[in-house]
């Protein structure tokens, strides 16, 4: 297959799905709200816009697939509401979407096995920044299946990609023109893996996922740019790398890497605004762990594991995102079965506090996002095709719902631009 037929739309065959147990789940019956029309965005120029992109599974990984592709939206900053104009990209599983640092290149995760090989592929387009339109400039092999996420470093020249199948990463250089270039670096985790069960599941889970192979699953700079972090939910370790800001090549620190309980399975990870302190999501154990990091080594040293559900909860769940809001005062995690987020407060050492859990409205939130203005919350509910909103109370921190569902097939990640 050529990547010159990545712009098209087309039926991709013999996926495996991310998580047998989870194949199957009840569909919820959720009353959409009527959209209002599409705004025209050259309409009131003198008001600072903002858009969303939202990419889909086209194709099943883990469950259905009823998105096209990647679609755009002009979210109201007021109300939150969220017009869509269009499906601006038809793409193949563009299941991570990111932006770059300058706002005028958007880059897909195409979440496949079958490009260059068994190979997945990230794929790199122009925004028009008049209209929010998307022009396909090229696509690379990811140098591994199933890419799951995709960020950029600082300085804009180099993507990071995480291969979940393929159980490795890649950097990818930026070119001028925001295209991208064949890796310049890649690394296979090998060796250890986390047990079957997580150590630290609540009762009676059958939260039972990727821990018959390495399973890269996020990959992201620190804010510093010095270092590159990296979870393996396979094998219950988080890596970390030094960054090359010159040649994009990545070398293990000092401490190599970190390892989670076993099973536990963690996710992805957030850090703090202070840069001092990070925070990692379980999958599988339902945890969230917070970390003191180093930036001068890029040592991680944990300091408390606090559960993500309420107390008293047993069965099966499976975490998926994490993020602190933008004044690092409260951290949002996100609950699939339990179908909720919760809120956390941050102590002035960085400690965690359970507040609430708000329930989505939806089923299966894969990923969330908070707004540029951080007042609202955007939970991408996978399997019930549909984003729900939810204002966010500064002092709080707890989350309204603003009584509106978007309508899109399958949504995967959500991503603002201003």
């Amino acid at each position: 297959m050529k990547f010159e037929e990545l712009s098209r739309q087309i039926d991709i065959q013999g996926q495996v799905s991310r998580r047998a147990f989870t194949k199957s789940t009840v569909a919820l019956a959720i009353a959409y709200a009527a959209m209002r029309p599409a705004k025209d965005l050259l309409a009131q120029p003198n008001r600072r816009k903002t858009l969303a992109y939202v990419g889909t599974d086209t194709s099943p990984v883990d469950g259905t697939a009823n998105g096209k592709g990647i679609y755009l939206f002009e979210m109201d900053p007021v109300t939150g509401e969220l017009s869509q104009t269009k499906l601006v990209a038809q793409s193949f599983n563009p299941t991570w979407l990111t932006l770059h640092p300058s706002g005028k290149f958007l880059y897909a995760g195409n979440e496949v096995s079958d490009i260059d090989g068994k190979n997945g592929s990230v794929s790199a387009f122009a925004i028009d920044r008049t209209t929010g339109g998307l022009g396909f400039l090229n696509a690379v092999s990811s140098q591994g299946a199933g890419p799951a996420h995709l960020s950029i470093d600082a300085t804009g020249k180099f993507a990071f990609v995480a291969n979940y199948f393929g159980g490795n990463i890649a950097v990818l250089p930026i070119l001028p023109n925001g295209s991208l270039g064949s890796a310049v670096d890649v690394h296979q985790d090998t060796g250890h893996l986390g047990s079957v069960d997580a150590t630290d599941a609540p009762h009676g889970s059958f939260a039972i996922s990727g821990h018959d192979a390495p399973h890269a699953h996020m990959i992201h700079p620190d804010p510093m740019n010095k270092f590159v972090l990296q979870t393996d939910l396979g094998q219950d370790r988080i890596y970390v790398y030094k960054f090359d800001v010159n040649t994009g090549k990545l070398m293990p620190a000092d401490s190599p890497f970190i390892s989670l309980p076993t099973g536990d399975g963690p996710r992805h990870f957030a850090f703090h605004p202070n840069g001092k302190w990070m925070y990692s999501i379980q999958e599988e154990a339902s945890t969230v762990v917070f970390f003191l990091y180093d930036s001068g080594t890029g040592a991680l040293g944990p300091q408390q594991t606090v559960p993500t559900l309420p107390i008293g909860f047993t069965g099966t769940n499976f975490c998926s995102e994490i993020m602190l809001s933008l004044d690092g005062r409260f951290l949002y995690a996100a609950n699939r079965f339990h179908n909720s987020i919760t809120v956390f407060a941050v102590g002035g050492d960085g400690r965690l506090d359970h507040i609430d859990n708000t329930m989505t409205l939806g089923d299966y939130p894969s990923q969330f996002n908070i707004d540029p203005g951080g007042n609202f919350l955007y939970a991408c509910n996978q399997r019930s095709d549909q984003i729900t909103s939810f204002r966010i109370d500064r002092v709080t921190g707890k989350l309204a719902f603003t009584g509106q569902y978007t309508p899109v097939g399958t949504p995967l990640c959500i991503v603002f631009l201003t």
